[in-house]
């Protein structure tokens, strides 16, 4: 759905984005992380029409954002981090105001505003002028502006930026309600947000794409190995016997002993998924497992491992971020 090839932007002498190139397939849900400065907002521009890149291709369903603006935009619905909204205006006015600006009019108008001040939550404020309302009510209205198209993409720059916890939950859950029906592209500073919410992420740095995978992948790549956290009953002793004769188990420790039952952490050789052997294992000896936990990298660790020193990156991302121009994944 979205084609980004070696793109690049220059502001002046400084240059914002360094052959970036990254796939977006229709229905995805995907995060652009990154440290502050590194691309991110620069990258969601250029994809939108906003702004043109120096050099490289950006394509939305087969069309070019340089050369077939409008066909684009006509496909695009766009929340900037800080919405340009006319104040001066009610709520109910400027949706419509948008939703005319995409060629609706008439009945079809007034249907598709009210439904999307519906999804966002805002038919409360709908007479309100934008100015008396509060920044959570306003980005409410940003993001109703960027759905009243019923756009195929959305590019959502920061979605819950101001919203009390409530809100955040409910735009969330509206997000997650587009999964599937819509392709979009989502910048957050709330990690866990991200890790919620989209399929795979995207990390950008120093105006580089360095990673993109799915969080897990990723963490699977920094980690090395899988860990695993069990919790078996059994004689312990027995458990940690057989344990160490499953395939591909490289390390056995005990966490804690008890009469009945023991907990144990097994570590995997480079790239090995043991969970099944480790099942089929127990089962074949009667031990029961009451409980099997795979330890991975939370989003976080994984974006301070990749962005707080670069040039200690694993080789395995160096490899990717030099070949993501052939939309290679980790």
């Amino acid at each position: 759905m979205i084609e980004l090839s070696n793109v690049t932007k220059n502001y002046g002498s400084k240059t914002a984005l360094k052959g970036i190139s990254l796939f977006v397939k229709r229905g995805e849900i995907i995060g652009l992380l990154g440290p502050n400065g590194a691309g991110k907002s620069t990258t969601m521009r250029i994809i939108a029409g906003y702004m043109p890149p120096t050099s490289g291709t950006i394509r939305v369903a087969g069309y070019d954002v340089v050369k077939q603006p409008v066909a684009v935009k006509r496909l695009i619905g766009y929340l900037p981090e800080n919405p340009p909204l006319y104040k001066d205006m009610t709520v109910k006015d400027f949706i419509s105001y948008s939703a005319e600006l995409k060629g609706f009019k008439g009945k079809e108008n007034s249907f598709r505003v009210n439904k999307v001040m519906e999804a966002v939550g805002i038919s409360d404020v709908k007479n309100r002028l934008i100015s008396h309302i509060s920044r959570g009510y306003r980005q409410r209205v940003g993001l109703a502006q960027a759905l009243v198209g019923e756009p195929e993409v959305l590019i959502l720059d920061e979605p819950t930026v101001g919203l009390d916890p409530q809100q955040i939950i409910e735009i969330r859950q509206l997000i997650k309600n587009l999964s599937g029906k819509r392709t979009i592209i989502l910048s957050s500073h709330i990690l866990p947000e991200v890790s919620c919410l989209c399929h795979r992420v995207a990390i950008i740095n120093k105006g580089r794409l360095i990673a993109e995978d799915t969080p897990e992948n990723l963490s699977n790549a920094l980690m090395g190995h899988q860990e695993i956290s069990l919790q078996i009953k059994g004689p312990d002793e027995d458990v940690l016997h057989t344990l160490q004769e499953v395939p591909g188990v490289q390390t056995v420790s005990v966490n804690s002993k008890g009469k009945d039952i023991s907990e144990f952490r097994a570590t995997s050789e480079k790239g090995r998924d043991i969970r099944e052997d480790i099942f089929f294992a127990m089962a074949s000896r009667g031990f029961a497992i009451l409980e099997m936990k795979s330890s991975k990298m939370s989003l976080e660790e994984i974006f301070l491992e990749l962005t707080t020193e670069e040039d200690g990156m694993p080789a395995s991302f160096k490899e990717a971020s030099e070949n993501v121009s052939n939309f290679k994944h980790i």
